[in-house]
C-alpha cells in the first residue's frame, strides 16, 4: 500500500499533536504540526526562564550603581568615545561558553546645557547682537580676556561687541616711464570698537554629568569683507581637549563599577 504525500504528512501531524514532542531547551519548547513549528512556553510560565533586558540611562552615577548591585562574573563594557556612552553586557559569556548578551545596561551621557552652548557657538558667523546677546546668557560662564590674558569685565566686553565699527582706507601708487606704466592700489580695512575688544572668551563648565569642570578657550574673530562685521569663535585645541574628554570618561566609570565588570575601547554587535 503507498500513500499521498499528504497523507504521510497527516499522519505525522496527528501523531505530533498527539504527543506535543519537548525539545531539551533551557526554555520550554515543543514541537506542534504546521511544519513542526517550534512553539516558545515560556509566556505560560509563572515567571521568565531567565532574566533579560535593557537598562537605559543618561546618568553615569545610576548607571554604574545598577552595574555594581548586578555585578556578574564575565560582564563587559564597550565604550564609544565618539558618542560618549556605554553598552554593558551582563551575560555576554566566553567563546567556550557564549551567553544570550540580552541583558544589559546602556549609558548614553547627555551634554549639560553649557557645553552644548560652547559647542553650538563655536565656528559659525555671527552678528554682533546675537554674539553680545551669548555673551549676556552665559556670563556666568565666561571670562573675556585680552589679548594678553588680562580679564575684561563682561560688561565691558558686551559693549565692546556691540560697537564695533569698520574703518576703510585706500592707498595708490602711480609710475609713469618713457614707454610704460605702472600703477598699485591697496585697500586697509580696520575693525575698531570704543571699548576693548576682548581676543579669547574664556568658558568654563562641567561638560558632562559626572566628570569635571573644563575650561574652553574660544578665540575671537572679526570678519570685515561685508558692509557690515561679522563675527567668529573658534574652540581652540577642539579635537584635543574633546579626547580629553572622552579618556576621563573611561577613567571615572572604571573607577566607579570597580571590578563589576571590565571595560574595553570600541563596540560589540552580538549578532
Amino acid at each position: 500500500m503507498s500513500f499521498s504525500k499528504e497523507a504521510i504528512q497527516l499522519i505525522t501531524d496527528t501523531a505530533l499533536e498527539a504527543t506535543g514532542k519537548k525539545l531539551e531547551t533551557l526554555v520550554p519548547t515543543v514541537v506542534m504540526p504546521d511544519s513542526a513549528k517550534i512553539i516558545d512556553l515560556e509566556r505560560f510560565q509563572a515567571g521568565r526562564s531567565r532574566f533579560r533586558g535593557t537598562y537605559n540611562t543618561h546618568s553615569l552615577n545610576d548607571f554604574a550603581q545598577y552595574v555594581v548591585e548586578r555585578a556578574a562574573t564575565g560582564a563587559r563594557g564597550f565604550i564609544n568615545q565618539d558618542e560618549m556612552s556605554c553598552a554593558l553586557l551582563f551575560n555576554l559569556g566566553t567563546a567556550e561558553a557564549p551567553g544570550h548578551a540580552d541583558d544589559r545596561a546602556v549609558l548614553k551621557l547627555k551634554p549639560t546645557a553649557g557645553y552644548t552652548a560652547a559647542q553650538s557657538i563655536g565656528g559659525r558667523a555671527i552678528s554682533q547682537k546675537d554674539l553680545s546677546d551669548w555673551i549676556e546668557d552665559w556670563h556666568q560662564y565666561l571670562t573675556p580676556v585680552d589679548e594678553v590674558g588680562t580679564a575684561i569685565p563682561v560688561a565691558k566686553a558686551i559693549a565692546a561687541v556691540r560697537t564695533i565699527t569698520i574703518k576703510a582706507s585706500s592707498e595708490s601708487e602711480t609710475t609713469v616711464g618713457e614707454t610704460s606704466a605702472s600703477r598699485s592700489a591697496m585697500d586697509q580695512i580696520e575693525a575698531r570698537s570704543k571699548e576693548t575688544l576682548p581676543g579669547y572668551l574664556q568658558f568654563r563648565t562641567v561638560p558632562f554629568e559626572g566628570l569635571t569642570e573644563q575650561q574652553i578657550t574660544l578665540r575671537l574673530s572679526v570678519i570685515t569683507s561685508g558692509a557690515v562685521p561679522v563675527l567668529k569663535l573658534r574652540w581652540v585645541g577642539e579635537e584635543v581637549q574633546r579626547e580629553d574628554i572622552a579618556q576621563e570618561f573611561k577613567s571615572v566609570l572604571q573607577e566607579k563599577i570597580g571590578e563589576a565588570a571590565v571595560l574595553s575601547l570600541g563596540a560589540f554587535d552580538p549578532k
